[in-house]
């Protein structure tokens, strides 16, 4: 963090980055997940004394939109000071001012932890795996992770195609979820014979009338090209499909997975 008479001394594009990362440090710090040699450490005043500070370095901004400075102020002069929020309203009008999209910062800046610790014991349905063929992009190979990991997945499988869980992206789309799920690259081949299979997939048995198995391994596949033959092959269990009613029809692998998941996981929980 940088103390802030030294953000004066900036140019308006180079201050309007440095604020917007230190107030993705600051949010860090205010939820106890401060990455190392990032905590909050200034003696000189205490982090609430600092928010105060930069937050109205923030105000002091021309494109700074007047809806936003009048809430601002508004949670400035409340006691006590709600931090975080006036972190990410602060974190959020800057990158708007910059024109960068705050999912592009969010994989930078946001909480996640990287401290390469796992965690001994977890809530999971034991069985419920899922398979990601061929996922390409680092962003949804993490929020694949962090869905799993969300709505009980006991072990995530992947493709000697699909993209590393370990490459940086995907480390932090998945908001520290690799490092606590258990997961394995593997064939279709080498899936486990023990439990049933089943891919999402357009051409299936609608959601809503999916019987879910209770354990079982779900095949998705990439969103250019869908599950591949030989998963429907071996997808022995079934086909679900989310229906859709839009011109496009199309959903990201992410988004579909997680609807996927909250089937699977109400189907478990009434059973």
């Amino acid at each position: 963090m940088i103390e802030p008479r030294k953000l004066f001394q900036l140019e308006a594009g180079q201050k309007r980055r440095k604020l917007a990362l230190t107030f993705g440090e600051l949010e860090r710090d205010i939820l106890g997940i401060a990455e190392k040699g990032l905590e909050y450490n200034y003696s000189s005043m205490s982090r609430q004394d600092y928010v105060r500070a930069v937050t109205k370095i923030v105000l002091r901004d021309p494109k700074v939109s007047e809806q936003t400075a009048e809430q601002l102020n508004s949670l400035l002069a409340q006691n006590p000071l709600d931090e975080h929020r006036i972190c990410n309203i602060c974190r959020n009008e800057l990158l708007s001012i910059l024109g960068t999209f705050p999912a592009e910062w969010d994989l930078v800046i946001a909480p996640h932890n990287t401290g390469g610790q796992t965690v001994e014991k977890r809530n999971f349905f034991p069985g419920v795996c899922v398979y990601a063929e061929d996922l390409r992009s680092p962003f949804n190979v993490g929020s694949v992770f962090r869905t799993a990991e969300a709505m009980g997945c006991e072990k995530v499988y992947i493709s000697p195609n699909c993209t590393d869980p370990n490459q940086s992206k995907a480390q932090r789309s998945s908001m520290g979820c690799i490092e606590t799920l258990g997961w394995q690259q593997c064939t279709l081949d080498e899936l486990p014979e023990d439990l049933p299979v089943f891919v999402l997939e357009t051409g299936g048995t609608p959601i809503e009338e999916f019987k879910f198995p209770k354990k079982g391994i779900c095949i998705i596949g990439s969103e250019e090209l869908g599950v591949s033959p030989q998963a429907l092959e071996r997808a022995t269990y079934g086909r679900v499909t989310i229906p859709m009613t839009g011109l496009k029809a199309s959903l990201n692998v992410g988004v579909a997975f997680g609807i996927l998941m909250q089937k699977w996981n109400e189907s478990l929980r009434s059973e």
